[in-house]
């Protein structure tokens, strides 16, 4: 097993940026989950378990956008 090296910058609002051995990348924390430039990992409800896609950066987009629809206008 090799080592993994993960550190999250905050910049607030949710927004951050990933650095690891691969490089930096941003992402987006939300109520639902976490939506980065490789795809999206949402929250079950359940600790420890959650569902993880590596979908188009379409999908991404519109989900991203659906998400701060739902917790933004309510």
């Amino acid at each position: 097993m090799g080592f993994r090296f993960q550190k999250r910058i905050r910049l607030g609002g949710g927004f951050g940026l990933n650095i690891s051995k691969s490089g930096i990348s941003p992402s987006l924390r939300t109520k639902m989950g976490t939506f980065g430039k490789s795809g999206y990992s949402v929250k079950t409800g359940i600790s420890g378990v959650r569902y993880q896609n590596s979908g188009c950066l379409v999908l991404f987009i519109f989900t991203g956008f659906v998400t701060f629809l739902i917790y933004h206008l309510k």
